[in-house]
């Protein structure tokens, strides 16, 4: 089984594999390359629709089936790729946030959910009491790994309270994967 580092390495691959068809000089070349991409991702995601549909089938059990799936990380992000995530944004988000709490607090901070509107979430990150100067720093890597994980189809992240660090997280939101893999979640 895969672990979370070596499939973030792939999911973020995959991401400048999309942006590199845009580079092929060739028109004809360039639309067969997203023509395929997509062929693949329509099977991927009609194979995975009709499997979810057929847990479902088994009342009670079958529903706990496609909860438990939508709790695994890795199983999660493939469920918000293709839209069917037993819980939405909002929901998953909030869920998120109640989970790291006791992990913040402990950590010397407090966290509130602000809002989520249109895909972008708002946080608020307080560090309380004599914190040391890492401690913000801390606290954002485990809010922002802990809601990427989440919520992957967020189309931003904002965290108030605490100084923006240099850098990058590395993230790639599934939207910025490209038009192909982002036509694919809004498929019918």
């Amino acid at each position: 089984m895969p672990d979370d580092k070596d499939f973030q390495v792939k999911v973020q691959r995959i991401g400048e594999l999309v942006g590199e068809l845009e580079k092929i000089a060739d028109p004809e070349a360039r639309a067969s390359a997203k023509a395929l991409v997509q062929l693949l991702l329509d099977l991927h995601g009609a194979g995975l629709e009709r499997v979810m549909e057929i847990v479902a089938k088994n009342d009670d059990s079958g529903q706990r089936t496609i909860d438990n799936l939508g709790c695994d990380p890795l199983v999660s992000s493939l469920l918000v790729l293709y839209g069917l995530h037993p819980l939405d944004l909002e929901s998953r988000v909030a869920q998120a946030v109640e989970r790291i709490r006791p992990q913040v607090r402990k950590g010397g901070g407090e966290l509130d959910l602000l809002g989520i509107e249109n895909g972008a979430v708002r946080l608020h990150v307080q560090v309380t009491g004599d914190a040391c100067g890492s401690t913000g720093k801390t606290l954002k890597k485990l809010v922002e790994d802990s809601l990427y994980e989440a919520a992957p189809d967020m189309s931003r992240l904002s965290i108030e309270g605490l100084e923006e660090p240099g850098g990058s997280s590395g993230f790639v939101p599934l939207g910025k994967l490209g038009g192909v893999i982002a036509a694919a979640s809004a498929r019918e």
